[in-house]
């Protein structure tokens, strides 16, 4: 069966995103701040990265409709879909502050601190955060361009980070070696309960985009889709 040439867009248009990723925070990396510097490097991969992330983005929107795998639409697959969602937007919230993942903060003294909040559940909550919100979206809406857009994001959150820890390591073992140890790549489920408050504000932050979604995108989500709106 031939492969529709718009869904054959969108892998193209995921696998160059991914990869310009990859290629600009490995192999070409210390390559393109030697000949730009360092902050003109963030300006390249921004750019880089936003072209590439709407091209995809278009490529998403006219790949075309193809049968659903499973009945997304079935209460089961809401209710899992929007735990996780809540679990992801529980991570996000709190994975802006101290995180020596995001650019731009300094590791000097990382070794020595004893991790809370949300990095004792992991070291990559913005990232995993993302990616539980792609698989919540993969589940709900089970069509080829939902699993390709989808699925590229998990691979890039992950993989990525699982990039990032060996590169960082590799830069400066002093402080992120013990950072590393003290802290979990994977999710530790049983710590779900050191974020606290902020699973209260991920459950009202959910509901409103649920309403957003229902305005904007006419499909009832979450709650309303349950209760048979």
């Amino acid at each position: 069966m031939p492969i529709d040439s718009s869904i054959m867009h969108l892998v193209i248009a995921m696998a160059s995103f991914v990869l310009s990723h990859f290629l600009m925070s490995g192999p070409f990396r210390q390559r393109l701040i030697s000949a730009c510097g360092a902050k003109s490097f963030l300006l390249v991969y921004s750019v880089v990265s936003l072209c590439a992330f709407g091209w995809a983005a278009v490529a998403f929107d006219r790949a075309a409709h193809t049968t659903p795998l499973w009945n997304g639409m079935h209460p089961l697959a809401w209710t899992i879909g929007s735990l996780l969602t809540i679990t992801a937007t529980a991570l996000i919230l709190p994975s802006f502050a101290r995180n020596p993942a995001l650019p731009g903060v300094k590791a000097a003294g990382l070794g020595t601190v004893i991790p809370s909040g949300v990095f004792v559940i992991t070291r990559h909550p913005m990232m995993w955060g993302f990616s539980l919100w792609a698989l919540g979206h993969m589940i709900v809406a089970p069509q080829a361009r939902v699993i390709i857009f989808m699925g590229a994001l998990i691979l890039l959150g992950l993989l990525g980070s699982h990039f990032q820890d060996k590169r960082k390591l590799a830069q400066n073992t002093r402080e992120f070696g013990p950072w590393q140890r003290n802290t979990s790549f994977w999710l530790n489920v049983r710590r779900f309960g050191n974020i606290g408050i902020v699973w209260l504000i991920a459950v009202i932050l959910w509901f409103i985009a649920t309403i957003i979604h229902w305005e904007a995108f006419g499909i009832p989500a979450g709650i309303w889709l349950l209760l048979g709106a």
